[in-house]
């Protein structure tokens, strides 16, 4: 299944030592002015290569637009085509173990349903997938962003080093990806940027979550019983490379709270309007947005990818190690942040088109 979507549809093609990655938006409105740029820049914050804190992997990531749009940016209503070719390719390192199952990826899996040996960089299970996710969740955060929804995903953790999100200040959050490590506090940042230098010399690797927040969230949002926000969301991260847990506001904390704690109170405003004393549900009730911010998180594990010597299979069944040499990221989850913001970008604009 390569397409994700209802009204909004998008349509992914591509391997991560192919020829390129690519994909078909359809269902966008007509007559939007699009900031090709601003979507180059969203694209660039995904991208390998733009600190020693991630993957050497010098791809540009330029991203051509083949139809769909005028030769201003607007759109026609057509469907949106476009292309990122792979411009660093190097398989040499996957040469030596190219019949060996990496352990944590998803090599056997895929040899176990598709009767192919392990495809360099992971073929079409690489996360170089990602990059057209980021266009299409770029294009909808414009047409979010003129309905004044504010989508801000972040880093909130990154092995034991947590983020108190309860201090984050607006101003953070509007500078995020101004932060090395998408964490948008500066002793957390230094903190994380630390203990990634620090892995990354042992060869080995971290996991981390990544927390977001909506703002100016429409009510009315979901469509109970099976395609509410909340199911949506989780569909929508779990199908995210290296996604492990997705939980919404207070998520499994709340299991060990009364009710009395976990319920969110309510209360008339000063003109009447329906206010909430807390969010322990992040923002939905039923399935359903309640105006309040949504809040969510998701977990990504460590980097399977990691030069220490693991025990594994090879596809003529015989037990050995592996070590995987190459351009791996110390922690896969620093760039999946606009990744997330993408993919709830996405989900919100379908959700929306679905209602006008």
């Amino acid at each position: 299944m390569n397409q994700f979507g209802i009204k909004l549809r998008i349509t992914t093609f591509g391997e991560s030592h192919g020829k390129g990655v690519g994909g078909v938006l359809d269902g966008f409105p007509s007559s939007f002015p699009l900031d090709l740029e601003r979507i180059q820049e969203f694209l660039s914050y995904r991208r390998p290569g733009f600190s020693s804190l991630v993957s050497t992997r010098r791809e540009l990531d330029e991203v051509e637009f083949l139809s769909g749009l005028l030769e201003d940016g607007t759109t026609t209503g057509a469907p949106i085509a476009f292309f990122v070719p792979n411009t660093d390719v190097d398989s040499s390192a996957y040469e030596e173990i190219q019949t060996l199952f990496r352990p944590s990826h998803a090599d056997f899996t895929y040899f176990i349903k598709y009767k192919l040996k392990p495809q360099p960089g992971g073929g079409r299970s690489s996360a170089r997938e990602t990059a057209v996710r980021c266009i299409a969740g770029a294009i909808a955060l414009q047409w979010l962003a003129k309905k004044g929804i504010k989508i801000y995903s972040y880093i909130s953790q990154v092995g034991n080093i947590s983020l108190d999100e309860d201090t984050i200040t607006e101003q953070a959050l509007h500078e995020i990806y101004s932060y090395p490590t998408r964490c948008p506090s500066q002793s957390c940042d230094e903190k994380i940027q630390q203990a990634l230098q620090q892995i990354a010399k042992e060869g080995d690797s971290l996991g981390g979550v990544v927390s977001t927040r909506v703002k100016n969230m429409p009510t009315g949002i979901g469509e109970p019983l099976y395609d509410k926000l909340s199911s949506r969301l989780g569909y929508a991260m779990l199908s995210i490379n290296a996604t492990k847990g997705f939980e919404i506001g207070d998520g499994f904390s709340i299991a060990s709270m009364r009710g009395s704690e976990a319920n969110d109170a309510m209360e008339l405003g000063p003109d009447g309007e329906i206010l909430f004393k807390s969010n322990h549900a992040g923002g939905i009730l039923g399935g359903i947005s309640t105006g309040q911010d949504l809040t969510f998180r998701v977990a990504f594990k460590p980097t399977p990818s990691i030069s220490l010597p693991q025990h594994t299979v090879s596809i003529d069944r015989e037990n050995t190690t592996i070590q995987t040499i190459g351009r791996h990221d110390p922690a896969v989850v620093i760039r999946a942040v606009p990744v997330v913001e993408a993919m709830t970008a996405l989900v919100l604009t379908d959700f929306l088109l679905q209602m006008d």
